[in-house]
């Protein structure tokens, strides 16, 4: 039997929302053992002066926890 743990975390990227996820679950695996999945709970983007800026994710990272 395995316990699992969900974790929020939020990433941006200048280049897309792809981009962002990418970024996100990289770091979560430097920091976090086990990281089994994620999904994306919100995107949103910044504009300054007309143009999209920064594309934002909140991303729900599971992990299993050791024994």
């Amino acid at each position: 039997m395995s316990v699992a743990r969900v974790t929020e975390i939020i990433s941006s990227s200048k280049k897309g929302f792809d981009d962002a996820v990418e970024e996100g679950v990289k770091r979560a695996c430097k920091t976090l053992k086990n990281v089994t999945g994620a999904w994306v709970q919100d995107q949103n983007v910044i504009v300054e002066e007309g143009k999209i800026t920064e594309y934002r994710v909140a991303l729900k990272v599971t992990f299993v926890l050791d024994d």
